[in-house]
């Protein structure tokens, strides 16, 4: 562990954020941390992310997003079963687009297609994937792309098409001496608690949904009301922002452009299934169409979820199916994997 590296990472993110805080960016420490980091990666520069501290963040940012599941949230889940079975749909569409073009356009093998395809988490796909046989590098290169794509460009797009406003929100931030020490401290165990379960259970994305489930449970029981503090939502942020920078640590633009080409394309193809789902069920269920398009987004549950907290969209529907579609894809992905490998056989 270097430690000079991890600081000037540090500072590299902040002021990135700064800057686009300053320029009333949405989500801007984590956009602002995110560019810095990824354009330092890229030209070479040694960024390093300190593992035990975005897991830390990670964990912060799923107590949050369980403070977004109150008890009025029973008389909306009527809504929700057709948006989350479509989920099915939506995930079978990305990964059978995404594996026609990584295999005939791209032109790498099915196994690196499959998993690069594949609308999961970047981690386990990429393990998954490299086990199976697959090429790391370009797997955990495609997802890196498609979480970045999908962070930076959904919330400028809110922001210039549909009347974002970063300065109406200030008000709903609670500051750090704001929240009651006991608060802090059922907050605390929400985190602990829940983290040590979900790894227990091996849920996908542990660090975020075992939280997320404590948190969730103790705010629609009534234990407590309280949200994490702003302060350390900004810092989960800048973490989380540097996180996905440092997947590109070690890459040279020059030796893998035509990869990160490739990325983005599929990018952009994943993010127009998911305007058209989110477009098709705004018409059948009426849900707001902000709200389905970020549940249905090509993001990391963490990542997404964020951005509805920077858009104030309804953040217990987004985690909530972003979470159900991990599970999907974790369920899915290697009966039909097994059954495409034979048929190439």
């Amino acid at each position: 562990m270097n430690v000079a590296h991890i600081l000037m990472t540090l500072l590299l993110a902040s002021a990135g954020g700064v800057v686009c805080w300053w320029l009333q960016t949405p989500l801007p420490w984590m956009i602002g941390a995110m560019t810095v980091v990824t354009a330092a990666a890229l030209y070479g520069l040694p960024v390093r992310s300190l593992h035990p501290l975005r897991m830390a963040m990670v964990t912060i940012l799923g107590v949050m997003l369980g403070s977004s599941f109150t008890p009025a949230l029973f008389s909306q889940l009527g809504a929700w079963p057709l948006p989350l079975s479509g989920l099915l749909v939506y995930c079978a569409a990305t990964l059978g687009a995404g594996v026609l073009y990584f295999r005939y356009v791209a032109g790498v093998d099915v196994t690196t297609s499959f998993f690069s395809a594949a609308p999961g988490g970047l981690n386990e796909m990429t393990i998954v994937g490299t086990q199976m046989g697959g090429d790391e590098r370009i797997i955990s290169l495609t997802h890196a792309v498609r979480i970045l794509i999908a962070v930076f460009t959904i919330p400028i797009w809110f922001r210039i098409f549909m009347d974002y406003s970063p300065a109406a929100r200030a008000a709903a931030n609670v500051g750090m001496l704001e929240v009651p020490v006991l608060e802090l401290a059922k907050l605390g165990a929400c985190a602990v608690i829940g983290g040590i379960l979900g790894k227990r259970l091996r849920l996908p994305a542990w660090q975020v949904l075992g939280p997320m489930i404590a948190s969730a449970a103790a705010h629609m029981t009534g234990l407590t009301a309280a949200r994490p503090p702003i302060e350390l939502i900004s810092a989960a942020q800048v973490v989380m922002g540097v996180g996905v920078g440092c997947r590109f640590a070690g890459t040279r633009l020059s030796e893998v452009r035509t990869a990160i080409l490739h990325a983005m394309v599929f990018a952009g193809i994943t993010i127009a299934i998911a305007v058209l789902s989110a477009t098709v069920l705004h018409q059948l269920t009426g849900l707001p169409i902000a709200a389905l398009v970020l549940a249905y987004a090509p993001g990391g549950l963490a990542e997404m979820s964020l951005v509805a907290l920077a858009l104030s969209i309804d953040i217990a529907f987004v985690a909530t199916h972003h979470a159900f579609r991990l599970l999907i894809v974790l369920a899915i992905t290697p009966p039909i994997f097994r059954r495409l490998r034979r048929t190439k056989t």
